[in-house]
């Protein structure tokens, strides 16, 4: 069984012959004791073209110390990783293979470097001898494993958070560092700086030829690539059921879908729509389990904000079996799609698009001449699509056209979104003007899917001999919620129709 652990950690450069400074004299601590030394051996795997190095991930086997076995790092911010463990194996165990599927795809990992380290540990105590953090000095030997051998020998000192101290703790405690001549490494980990001084460190991605391009087809690339990295990144996260990653995901999955419509000027639709259709698939399976989220919270709430007199009958529990049914089961299936070859292929085929762009004519264009062309033209088809749902009276045929105009929203919005780097303010005062259009079309779409789970939450209550009362008034408060939803309407798309908004973005 895998576990998680959030490592808060700084690391400072070192010798054989630096000294500690008086720790006691940081903010917050009352004592050092020593921990003895620990002797570690870790080897790190990584596959042949060090895919996992390049995203900053870490992969190792390590023996000794207190938390051996296997471990994959996942950078959280500057400083900050997540490091989920498994017990020692002699081989990758799947539960960390899964979370690095989207990044290793077909190949295997190999070893890469071993690090032998001397620890010598001491930990930083309050006045109530309560942990506050770890700090290490560090022997470290790397040696190279993957190609022509070669090592490299280095000393660092390491202060890890411990709990839920206050990270000012690790401030404090650099300031003494500090004082005593004792400064920040440059490297980012262990492994970083094994990689670079035995001549493995991987090559950024990101091709150096794109910069300070000003063409359609750089901007549209620069986009598309942002997302598709996004895809790949939220793999992990979504398996791990981190907040909002399914919901990341899929958004990522549609502002794709949606580039490639837009600016099918730019790129061409004979390679980008069947990629275009894949990601519909991934969005649809992952939206069951990000619809779920979104109504459970809904329903909860008004049932929250419901008077105790109008809850008639087990309806707390009800929706919570309800509920949870339809959760796990929607999970299930958003993971099915991850472990697909489907969605293997999928990431596969957006790796191809990048590495040889299937451009047309308008991209080597000026960004500033084709993007406000494309999303103008998203622009008529949202009003269009508005101009359909404001004419028709109130009711279902309403609220199908209402969905339509949400979706013609939010394409031009990731529209403009696509173009703030190129365009600048306009674009981005135009996507907010039309997010605005967007999320309140979301909020009428979320009552109809709720009024429909409190049909079925009602029928199931009857079935069971149950009162059905309390979901007909749950029922009656989401229709009034649409009703002024809907009376808002008008004056939102009027502001996202403003004269100039549009001729703002330029010819």
């Amino acid at each position: 069984m895998a576990e998680t652990t959030r490592e808060i950690e700084r690391k400072y450069e070192a010798t054989a012959d630096t000294r500690l400074p008086d720790l006691t004299r940081a903010a917050g601590v009352a004592a050092v004791t020593g921990e003895g030394v620990m002797e570690l051996d870790a080897v790190y795997y990584d596959t042949a073209d060090l895919r996992l190095a390049a995203d900053s991930l870490t992969l190792r086997r390590r023996t000794g110390g207190k938390d051996a076995g296997w471990h994959v790092k996942f950078p959280v911010a500057a400083g900050v990783r997540d490091e989920i463990r498994a017990p020692l194996s002699e081989t990758l165990p799947p539960s960390l293979a899964e979370l690095l599927r989207s990044r290793l795809r077909h190949a295997e990992v190999v070893p890469v470097v071993r690090l032998r380290s001397s620890r010598d540990v001491r930990h930083l105590r309050d006045a109530d001898g309560t942990i506050l953090a770890e700090l290490s000095v560090d022997t470290v030997r790397a040696d190279r494993l993957l190609g022509d051998g070669g090592s490299a020998a280095w000393t660092e000192i390491e202060v890890e958070l411990a709990g839920d101290t206050d990270p000012e703790v690790l401030d404090a405690v650099e300031k003494r560092l500090g004082k005593a001549g004792i400064h920040p490494s440059d490297a980012p980990s262990k492994l970083a700086r094994a990689l670079d001084e035995t001549g493995l460190a991987p090559e950024p991605r990101d091709p150096a030829e794109t910069a300070g391009d000003s063409t359609a087809g750089a901007a549209v690339l620069a986009y598309v690539r942002e997302q598709a990295e996004a895809v790949v990144r939220l793999d992990p996260a979504v398996r791990r059921e981190l907040p909002d990653s399914v919901h990341q995901m899929r958004v990522a999955c549609r502002r794709l879908r949606s580039a490639f419509k837009t600016y099918r000027k730019v790129l061409d639709r004979d390679v980008t729509d069947p990629i275009g259709d894949e990601l519909k698939w991934l969005a649809g399976e992952l939206g069951h389990a990000r619809d779920q989220e979104v109504l459970d919270a809904r329903l909860g709430e008004a049932l929250d904000a419901l008077p105790r007199e109008l809850r008639h009958g087990p309806v707390r529990g009800r929706l919570r079996t309800w509920g949870n049914a339809r959760s796990r089961a929607a999970r299930h299936r958003a993971l099915d799609a991850l472990d697909s070859p489907r969605h293997l292929a999928l990431l596969d085929a957006l790796d191809a698009l990048l590495a040889d762009p299937p451009l047309r004519p308008a991209a080597r264009k000026k960004a500033a001449r084709v993007l406000p062309k494309a999303i103008r033209r998203d622009h008529r088809r949202l009003a269009g699509r508005m101009g359909t749902a404001l004419a028709l009276a109130p009711g279902h045929a309403r609220d199908l056209a209402l969905h339509e105009a949400r979706k013609a929203a939010k394409r031009a919005r990731y529209a403009a979104d696509a173009a703030v780097p190129s365009l600048g303010k306009p674009a981005k005062r135009f996507a907010k003007r039309v997010k605005a259009v967007q999320s309140l079309l979301g909020d009428h779409q979320d009552t109809v899917v709720a009024r429909a789970a409190l049909d079925d939450l009602a029928h199931q209550a009857e079935s069971a001999g149950e009162p059905s009362f309390t979901w007909g008034v749950l029922h009656a408060r989401q229709e009034a919620a649409a009703e002024a939803q809907e009376r808002r309407l008008p004056g939102v798309w009027k502001r996202a129709v403003a004269p100039g908004l549009r001729a703002a973005l330029g010819r």
